[in-house]
């Protein structure tokens, strides 16, 4: 669910979950597929306008039910940035700011509505962490990675992930 660049040279390298409505491509999400069929998870997703309500629940669970029949393990659902940040007063300086933009920037990210939406899938949260320099080495490699899956500085404004939690669902 980052806001990742769209590029069709990119999409043509993995297989693509579709989604059809009266004959026309309403939805899609490619693919990426783990060694041994442990975990399958989507990457890119996009939908259009004139896609019927819940297609992207469909979408996702189509493609689970896909994955189950050729016999993955995992459904990973991706991140929810800046979930799971610690809450007390002895938290890292980094958890406490997280905490502060999770709840006041949700005009640039909708990470509360991201974290409830895959919620609905019952996934096994776990935490996954970005290794960092230390000080203030830490936004330059966030907006790193942000300009990297973003396609750019301009896709990148507004866009930063940091310590995020993964939800895997049991395929």
């Amino acid at each position: 669910f980052s806001l990742g660049y769209f590029s069709e040279d990119y999409l043509c390298r993995f297989p693509c979950a579709l989604v059809e409505c009266g004959g026309e491509l309403v939805a899609f999400a490619n693919l990426w597929r783990g060694s041994q069929r442990v975990e399958a998870s989507v990457d890119l997703m996009r939908h259009s306008r004139a896609a019927p309500r819940g297609v992207m629940d469909y979408l996702f669970v189509a493609t689970m039910l896909w994955c189950k029949a050729e016999g993955f393990e995992w459904f990973n659902l991706g991140m929810a940035p800046l979930a799971g940040l610690e809450r007390h007063r002895l938290a890292p300086p980094w958890h406490r700011l997280g905490r502060l933009v999770y709840r006041y920037g949700e005009n640039f990210y909708n990470f509360e509505g991201l974290r409830q939406y895959k919620e609905k899938f019952l996934p096994e949260w776990r935490p996954r962490y970005l290794a960092a320099p230390g000080s203030m080495a830490l936004p330059h490699v966030l907006l790193d990675v942000t300009t990297l899956i973003s396609g750019g500085i301009r896709g990148a404004i507004g866009k930063s992930p940091a310590d995020t939690v993964e939800a895997p669902a049991r395929a």
